[in-house]
Formats: structure tokens, C-alpha cells, sequence
């Protein structure tokens, strides 16, 4: 998806040459990534010539709420109170991040949610 959210169309090969890393998967475990994105709604294409380009259906910051939710209700009893305990637990958490976090709070606060 970053690779969609990065241009405004791309083919299967425009993902596959736009994803980092020693490894790059397979032109066709691509599509068919691309194709079970589709189908969930995610992405869509348009045929140009005997290639699809596909598109984000949805931005960055809707699949980020989604997929925030979904974490939420499936592993913290939609509690954003367990999910920040966890994250700032175990490990002594730094205290730039605990400033952090407050800073989040109050502004969320002073914005009425």
C-alpha cells in the first residue's frame, strides 16, 4: 500500500520495483497480494492496454484507523487504555515518550474527544 499511497497508479511491476529491501517478492505473489486487496475493498484498477494500474481505494489515515481498530477490539477489548499501558509497558518506557503521550492527551482534550 505505501507504494500505491506514494503515486497515483502503478502496475503489479511498479510494486514490486517500488518496495525496498534485499528481497524483492515474486511479480505474481504481487497481483495476487494486489487482487485480495481489491477484493477487501483496499485498492481498485483500471485496464490500460493489456496491464491494470492500480489505485488506493482508501488513504493512508483510513487504513491506519481501520487497522487500529480492528487491533483494538480484537486484542484489548476495545480499551485504548490497555493498548497504551501495553505499549509503554514491560520495558521502562523513555520519558520523552511519556511526555509525549500527555502531550497527545491535552491536546486531544483541549480538542473535545
Amino acid at each position: 500500500m505505501n507504494v500505491l499511497w506514494s503515486r497515483p497508479r502503478a502496475t503489479a511491476g511498479d510494486v514490486v520495483d517500488g518496495l525496498e529491501g534485499p528481497r524483492k517478492p515474486a511479480y505474481n505473489s504481487v497481483l495476487t497480494i494486489l487482487r485480495i486487496l481489491e477484493r477487501k475493498g483496499y485498492v481498485t484498477h483500471e485496464k490500460e492496454g493489456r496491464a491494470f494500474s492500480w489505485l488506493p481505494a482508501i488513504g493512508r489515515a483510513d487504513a491506519r484507523r481501520g487497522a487500529l481498530s480492528h487491533l483494538l477490539s480484537r486484542f484489548f477489548d476495545g480499551s485504548a487504555e490497555l493498548l497504551v499501558l501495553n505499549l509503554l509497558g514491560g520495558d521502562e518506557p523513555a520519558p520523552e515518550d511519556v511526555q509525549r503521550v500527555r502531550e497527545l492527551i491535552g491536546r486531544n482534550r483541549a480538542e473535545g474527544r
